[in-house]
Protein backbone atom coordinates (compact mmCIF):
# COMPACT_ATOMS: atom_id res chain seq x y z
CA UNK A 1 0.00 0.00 0.00
CA UNK A 2 1.28 3.45 -0.98
CA UNK A 3 2.00 5.45 2.16
CA UNK A 4 -0.62 8.50 2.95
CA UNK A 5 1.36 11.39 1.97
CA UNK A 6 2.27 9.73 -1.21
CA UNK A 7 0.99 11.87 -4.44
CA UNK A 8 -0.18 8.57 -6.44
CA UNK A 9 -2.57 7.81 -3.33
CA UNK A 10 -3.72 11.37 -3.03
CA UNK A 11 -4.28 11.27 -6.80
CA UNK A 12 -6.33 8.58 -6.55
CA UNK A 13 -8.18 9.59 -3.87
CA UNK A 14 -8.91 12.65 -5.84
CA UNK A 15 -9.92 10.57 -8.95
CA UNK A 16 -12.39 7.90 -6.50
CA UNK A 17 -14.47 11.36 -5.27
CA UNK A 18 -15.19 11.97 -9.20
CA UNK A 19 -15.70 8.39 -9.40
CA UNK A 20 -18.14 8.15 -6.32
CA UNK A 21 -20.26 11.30 -7.95
CA UNK A 22 -20.30 10.03 -11.73
CA UNK A 23 -22.13 6.59 -9.74
CA UNK A 24 -24.84 9.18 -8.62
CA UNK A 25 -25.97 10.04 -11.83
CA UNK A 26 -29.22 8.84 -13.09
CA UNK A 27 -28.87 5.54 -15.85
CA UNK A 28 -24.95 5.11 -14.81
CA UNK A 29 -24.17 3.35 -12.37
CA UNK A 30 -27.16 0.16 -13.10
CA UNK A 31 -26.18 0.06 -16.86
CA UNK A 32 -22.48 -0.59 -16.00
CA UNK A 33 -23.41 -3.54 -13.87
CA UNK A 34 -24.74 -5.70 -16.80
CA UNK A 35 -23.06 -6.38 -20.10
CA UNK A 36 -25.16 -6.41 -23.07
CA UNK A 37 -24.80 -9.05 -26.50
CA UNK A 38 -21.59 -9.20 -27.92
CA UNK A 39 -20.70 -10.46 -31.57
CA UNK A 40 -17.88 -10.56 -33.79
CA UNK A 41 -17.89 -10.18 -37.77
CA UNK A 42 -15.59 -10.48 -40.40
CA UNK A 43 -16.60 -7.43 -42.94
CA UNK A 44 -15.16 -6.95 -46.54
CA UNK A 45 -14.50 -4.28 -48.50
CA UNK A 46 -15.01 -4.72 -51.81
CA UNK A 47 -13.65 -1.63 -53.38
CA UNK A 48 -9.64 -1.83 -51.81
CA UNK A 49 -9.37 -5.57 -52.72
CA UNK A 50 -11.48 -7.14 -50.56
CA UNK A 51 -9.82 -5.87 -47.56
CA UNK A 52 -10.58 -7.75 -44.79
CA UNK A 53 -11.99 -5.53 -41.67
CA UNK A 54 -12.77 -7.59 -38.59
CA UNK A 55 -14.95 -5.95 -36.15
CA UNK A 56 -16.21 -6.61 -32.90
CA UNK A 57 -19.97 -5.09 -31.78
CA UNK A 58 -21.45 -4.27 -28.40
CA UNK A 59 -24.68 -3.52 -27.61
CA UNK A 60 -26.47 -2.10 -24.73
CA UNK A 61 -29.24 -3.99 -23.01
CA UNK A 62 -32.49 -3.99 -24.89
CA UNK A 63 -33.35 -3.35 -28.64
CA UNK A 64 -32.22 0.70 -29.22
CA UNK A 65 -31.72 1.86 -31.52
CA UNK A 66 -28.61 3.31 -29.85
CA UNK A 67 -25.88 6.19 -30.66
CA UNK A 68 -23.00 4.32 -31.60
CA UNK A 69 -19.07 4.82 -31.57
CA UNK A 70 -16.21 3.13 -33.83
CA UNK A 71 -12.87 3.27 -32.10
CA UNK A 72 -9.48 2.41 -33.22
CA UNK A 73 -7.09 0.50 -31.32
CA UNK A 74 -3.66 1.62 -31.35
CA UNK A 75 -0.28 0.00 -33.28
CA UNK A 76 -0.54 -3.29 -32.94
CA UNK A 77 -3.93 -3.79 -30.73
CA UNK A 78 -7.28 -5.41 -31.82
CA UNK A 79 -10.79 -5.64 -32.18
CA UNK A 80 -10.41 -7.36 -28.63
CA UNK A 81 -8.90 -4.01 -27.11
CA UNK A 82 -10.50 -0.76 -25.26
CA UNK A 83 -12.06 -3.41 -23.55
CA UNK A 84 -13.19 -1.47 -20.61
CA UNK A 85 -14.17 1.61 -22.49
CA UNK A 86 -16.58 -0.50 -24.62
CA UNK A 87 -18.62 -2.10 -21.97
CA UNK A 88 -18.82 1.16 -19.93
CA UNK A 89 -20.14 2.76 -22.93
CA UNK A 90 -22.63 -0.30 -24.10
CA UNK A 91 -23.61 0.29 -20.34
CA UNK A 92 -24.12 3.74 -20.62
CA UNK A 93 -26.45 3.57 -23.57
CA UNK A 94 -24.02 3.47 -26.69
CA UNK A 95 -23.36 0.94 -28.91
CA UNK A 96 -19.30 0.23 -29.71
CA UNK A 97 -18.12 -1.01 -32.93
CA UNK A 98 -14.37 -2.05 -32.17
CA UNK A 99 -12.38 -2.25 -35.64
CA UNK A 100 -9.10 -3.89 -36.21
CA UNK A 101 -6.96 -2.82 -38.76
CA UNK A 102 -4.67 -5.29 -40.94
CA UNK A 103 -1.33 -3.69 -41.19
CA UNK A 104 -1.25 -2.36 -38.01
CA UNK A 105 -1.99 -4.51 -36.32
CA UNK A 106 -1.40 -7.62 -33.40
CA UNK A 107 -0.38 -9.12 -36.44
CA UNK A 108 2.26 -6.73 -37.12
CA UNK A 109 3.01 -6.80 -32.91
CA UNK A 110 4.30 -10.57 -33.79
CA UNK A 111 6.58 -9.39 -36.02
CA UNK A 112 8.34 -7.37 -33.81
CA UNK A 113 9.85 -3.83 -32.95
CA UNK A 114 11.29 -2.95 -36.65
CA UNK A 115 8.23 -4.55 -38.26
CA UNK A 116 5.69 -2.13 -36.31
CA UNK A 117 7.85 1.16 -36.19
CA UNK A 118 7.50 0.77 -40.04
CA UNK A 119 3.46 0.17 -39.58
CA UNK A 120 3.45 3.61 -38.55
CA UNK A 121 3.34 5.12 -41.36
CA UNK A 122 0.94 7.48 -43.39
CA UNK A 123 -0.12 4.75 -45.55
CA UNK A 124 -1.17 2.59 -42.90
CA UNK A 125 -2.77 5.99 -41.46
CA UNK A 126 -4.70 6.10 -44.68
CA UNK A 127 -5.85 2.55 -44.62
CA UNK A 128 -7.42 3.13 -41.00
CA UNK A 129 -9.17 6.39 -42.41
CA UNK A 130 -10.40 4.01 -45.28
CA UNK A 131 -11.37 1.34 -42.85
CA UNK A 132 -13.27 3.96 -40.79
CA UNK A 133 -15.18 5.22 -43.91
CA UNK A 134 -16.04 1.69 -44.79
CA UNK A 135 -17.72 0.55 -41.99
CA UNK A 136 -19.48 3.66 -41.63
CA UNK A 137 -21.06 2.68 -45.18
CA UNK A 138 -20.61 -1.17 -44.50
CA UNK A 139 -23.58 -0.82 -41.30
CA UNK A 140 -25.54 1.89 -43.15
CA UNK A 141 -25.65 -0.58 -46.03
CA UNK A 142 -26.47 -3.81 -44.08
CA UNK A 143 -28.59 -1.80 -41.92
CA UNK A 144 -31.35 -1.23 -45.15
CA UNK A 145 -31.62 -4.91 -45.22
CA UNK A 146 -32.69 -4.98 -41.67
CA UNK A 147 -31.45 -7.49 -38.71
CA UNK A 148 -28.97 -6.48 -36.23
CA UNK A 149 -27.33 -3.26 -37.17
CA UNK A 150 -30.77 -1.77 -37.57
CA UNK A 151 -29.81 -1.14 -33.97
CA UNK A 152 -27.29 1.13 -34.22
CA UNK A 153 -28.61 4.85 -35.41
CA UNK A 154 -27.65 6.65 -38.48
CA UNK A 155 -27.94 9.81 -37.25
CA UNK A 156 -25.83 9.53 -33.70
CA UNK A 157 -22.05 8.33 -34.82
CA UNK A 158 -18.86 9.51 -33.03
CA UNK A 159 -15.25 7.76 -33.70
CA UNK A 160 -12.76 7.09 -30.78
CA UNK A 161 -9.10 5.58 -30.80
CA UNK A 162 -5.81 5.54 -28.98
CA UNK A 163 -2.39 6.45 -29.71
CA UNK A 164 -2.57 5.29 -33.14
CA UNK A 165 -5.69 5.18 -33.47
CA UNK A 166 -6.03 8.70 -31.90
CA UNK A 167 -3.93 9.85 -35.03
CA UNK A 168 -6.66 7.95 -37.09
CA UNK A 169 -9.93 10.18 -34.93
CA UNK A 170 -8.17 13.35 -35.72
CA UNK A 171 -7.42 12.42 -39.08
CA UNK A 172 -11.46 11.44 -39.81
CA UNK A 173 -12.14 14.59 -37.65
CA UNK A 174 -10.45 17.01 -39.83
CA UNK A 175 -6.68 17.22 -38.57
CA UNK A 176 -4.16 19.21 -41.43
CA UNK A 177 -1.11 17.48 -42.14
CA UNK A 178 2.56 19.51 -42.87
CA UNK A 179 3.08 18.94 -46.16
CA UNK A 180 -0.57 17.18 -47.28
CA UNK A 181 -2.83 18.68 -49.97
CA UNK A 182 -6.28 17.35 -48.85
CA UNK A 183 -8.14 16.41 -45.30
CA UNK A 184 -9.25 13.01 -44.54
CA UNK A 185 -11.66 14.17 -42.84
CA UNK A 186 -15.41 12.38 -43.06
CA UNK A 187 -18.52 14.36 -42.23
CA UNK A 188 -20.84 11.17 -40.62
CA UNK A 189 -19.40 11.27 -37.30
CA UNK A 190 -21.05 13.55 -35.01
CA UNK A 191 -18.28 13.26 -31.95
CA UNK A 192 -15.16 12.44 -31.13
CA UNK A 193 -13.06 11.25 -28.33
CA UNK A 194 -9.08 10.71 -28.82
CA UNK A 195 -6.90 8.96 -25.97
CA UNK A 196 -3.39 10.03 -26.61
CA UNK A 197 -3.47 12.22 -29.29
CA UNK A 198 -0.79 13.42 -30.99
CA UNK A 199 -0.08 16.84 -32.85
CA UNK A 200 1.86 14.35 -35.28
CA UNK A 201 5.28 15.68 -37.18
CA UNK A 202 6.08 19.18 -37.29
CA UNK A 203 3.76 20.31 -34.94
CA UNK A 204 5.97 21.77 -32.11
CA UNK A 205 4.07 25.05 -31.47
CA UNK A 206 0.31 26.58 -30.64
CA UNK A 207 0.92 28.01 -34.05
CA UNK A 208 1.82 24.59 -35.82
CA UNK A 209 -0.90 23.19 -33.50
CA UNK A 210 -3.71 26.00 -34.58
CA UNK A 211 -2.59 25.54 -38.42
CA UNK A 212 -3.22 21.43 -38.13
CA UNK A 213 -6.39 21.75 -35.70
CA UNK A 214 -8.19 24.54 -36.54
CA UNK A 215 -10.58 22.93 -39.18
CA UNK A 216 -12.06 20.82 -36.51
CA UNK A 217 -15.01 22.19 -35.85
CA UNK A 218 -16.64 19.19 -33.61
CA UNK A 219 -17.20 18.07 -30.67
CA UNK A 220 -13.68 16.47 -29.72
CA UNK A 221 -12.92 15.01 -26.11
CA UNK A 222 -8.76 14.79 -25.54
CA UNK A 223 -7.34 12.72 -22.59
CA UNK A 224 -4.02 11.80 -21.68
CA UNK A 225 -1.22 12.42 -18.69
CA UNK A 226 2.16 13.41 -17.49
CA UNK A 227 3.36 9.83 -18.10
CA UNK A 228 2.05 9.38 -21.21
CA UNK A 229 4.83 9.32 -23.41
CA UNK A 230 5.60 7.91 -26.94
CA UNK A 231 6.19 4.40 -26.74
CA UNK A 232 8.29 4.20 -30.02
CA UNK A 233 10.57 7.45 -28.58
CA UNK A 234 14.04 6.66 -28.11
CA UNK A 235 14.81 9.67 -26.55
CA UNK A 236 13.69 13.53 -25.98
CA UNK A 237 11.04 15.22 -24.98
CA UNK A 238 8.08 12.62 -26.14
CA UNK A 239 10.22 9.96 -24.62
CA UNK A 240 10.41 11.76 -21.54
CA UNK A 241 6.85 13.65 -20.56
CA UNK A 242 3.69 13.68 -21.85
CA UNK A 243 2.79 17.50 -22.23
CA UNK A 244 3.44 17.44 -25.99
CA UNK A 245 -0.07 15.66 -26.35
CA UNK A 246 -1.46 18.96 -24.87
CA UNK A 247 -0.97 20.54 -28.04
CA UNK A 248 -4.24 19.17 -29.59
CA UNK A 249 -6.15 20.29 -27.74
CA UNK A 250 -4.58 23.97 -27.78
CA UNK A 251 -4.87 23.93 -31.33
CA UNK A 252 -8.48 23.05 -31.40
CA UNK A 253 -10.50 25.79 -31.65
CA UNK A 254 -12.49 26.94 -28.89
CA UNK A 255 -15.76 26.02 -28.25
CA UNK A 256 -16.74 22.16 -28.36
CA UNK A 257 -13.57 21.07 -27.07
CA UNK A 258 -12.57 19.28 -24.36
CA UNK A 259 -9.48 17.71 -22.30
CA UNK A 260 -9.05 15.15 -19.34
CA UNK A 261 -5.48 15.67 -18.02
CA UNK A 262 -4.43 13.08 -15.04
CA UNK A 263 -1.13 13.40 -13.51
CA UNK A 264 0.45 10.26 -12.96
CA UNK A 265 -1.18 7.89 -15.69
CA UNK A 266 0.91 6.37 -18.62
CA UNK A 267 0.21 5.24 -22.29
CA UNK A 268 -1.58 2.44 -21.30
CA UNK A 269 -3.97 3.96 -19.05
CA UNK A 270 -5.88 5.53 -21.30
CA UNK A 271 -5.95 2.15 -23.69
CA UNK A 272 -8.72 0.84 -21.72
CA UNK A 273 -7.07 -2.51 -21.88
CA UNK A 274 -5.07 -2.70 -25.31
CA UNK A 275 -3.71 -6.04 -25.27
CA UNK A 276 -0.45 -5.04 -26.41
CA UNK A 277 2.49 -5.87 -24.45
CA UNK A 278 6.35 -5.73 -24.55
CA UNK A 279 8.45 -4.20 -26.33
CA UNK A 280 5.87 -1.98 -27.55
CA UNK A 281 4.68 -0.91 -23.94
CA UNK A 282 7.63 -0.12 -21.46
CA UNK A 283 8.14 -1.32 -18.14
CA UNK A 284 5.29 0.72 -15.66
CA UNK A 285 5.26 2.19 -11.94
CA UNK A 286 3.87 0.52 -9.03
CA UNK A 287 2.27 3.60 -8.33
CA UNK A 288 0.56 4.21 -11.84
CA UNK A 289 -0.49 0.85 -11.22
CA UNK A 290 -1.99 1.34 -8.10
CA UNK A 291 -3.97 4.35 -9.73
CA UNK A 292 -5.36 2.29 -12.46
CA UNK A 293 -8.59 1.15 -11.45
CA UNK A 294 -10.05 4.92 -10.32
CA UNK A 295 -8.48 6.93 -13.64
CA UNK A 296 -10.11 3.52 -15.50
CA UNK A 297 -13.23 3.74 -13.51
CA UNK A 298 -13.45 8.31 -14.31
CA UNK A 299 -11.85 7.65 -17.78
CA UNK A 300 -14.85 5.41 -18.71
CA UNK A 301 -17.85 7.56 -16.53
CA UNK A 302 -16.42 10.86 -18.47
CA UNK A 303 -16.45 9.76 -21.96
CA UNK A 304 -19.38 7.62 -21.34
CA UNK A 305 -21.12 11.07 -20.50
CA UNK A 306 -19.32 12.53 -22.92
CA UNK A 307 -21.08 10.40 -25.56
CA UNK A 308 -24.52 10.49 -23.62
CA UNK A 309 -23.86 14.66 -24.24
CA UNK A 310 -23.37 14.61 -27.71
CA UNK A 311 -24.55 11.78 -29.30
CA UNK A 312 -27.77 11.95 -27.33
CA UNK A 313 -28.29 15.20 -26.48
CA UNK A 314 -28.39 14.20 -22.60
CA UNK A 315 -28.27 17.71 -20.27
CA UNK A 316 -27.66 15.89 -17.16
CA UNK A 317 -24.58 14.29 -18.31
CA UNK A 318 -23.91 17.98 -20.17
CA UNK A 319 -24.12 19.81 -16.76
CA UNK A 320 -21.98 16.84 -14.67
CA UNK A 321 -19.34 17.54 -17.37
CA UNK A 322 -19.75 21.55 -16.86
CA UNK A 323 -19.98 20.61 -13.06
CA UNK A 324 -16.30 18.89 -13.23
CA UNK A 325 -14.48 21.43 -15.68
CA UNK A 326 -15.49 24.33 -12.95
CA UNK A 327 -13.74 21.70 -10.32
CA UNK A 328 -17.04 20.68 -8.83
CA UNK A 329 -18.18 17.39 -8.68
CA UNK A 330 -21.82 15.83 -9.42
CA UNK A 331 -23.61 16.05 -6.14
CA UNK A 332 -21.96 19.01 -4.21
CA UNK A 333 -18.48 16.75 -3.61
CA UNK A 334 -16.69 20.12 -3.78
CA UNK A 335 -13.41 20.97 -5.41
CA UNK A 336 -12.13 17.81 -7.53
CA UNK A 337 -9.17 16.91 -9.74
CA UNK A 338 -6.20 19.19 -8.70
CA UNK A 339 -3.79 18.89 -10.06
CA UNK A 340 -5.58 16.40 -12.19
CA UNK A 341 -7.31 18.97 -14.65
CA UNK A 342 -10.52 18.84 -16.64
CA UNK A 343 -10.86 21.75 -19.27
CA UNK A 344 -14.30 22.19 -21.72
CA UNK A 345 -14.57 24.72 -24.53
Amino acid sequence: MLPVNDPARRGALRTMSVVAALATLPGLRPAWAADGPVFDALLSDPARGERPVPVKLRLPMGDGPWPWVIHSHGLGGSRDGAAAWGRAWAGAGVAVVHVQHPGSDRDTLREGMRALRAAASAEQLLARVGDVAFVLGEIARRARSGGLWTRLRADAVGVSGHSFGAHTVQAVAGQRFAGAEAVASDPRPRAFVAFSPSPGARTDTRDDARRAFGSVTRPFFALSGSLDTNPLADRGPQHDDGRYRTLVYDGLPAGDKAMLWLEGADHASFGGGTGMTAPVMRRRDAAVLAAEPAHQTLIAGMTALWWRWRLSGDASAEAALRALAHGQAPGGLGPVLAPDRFMLG
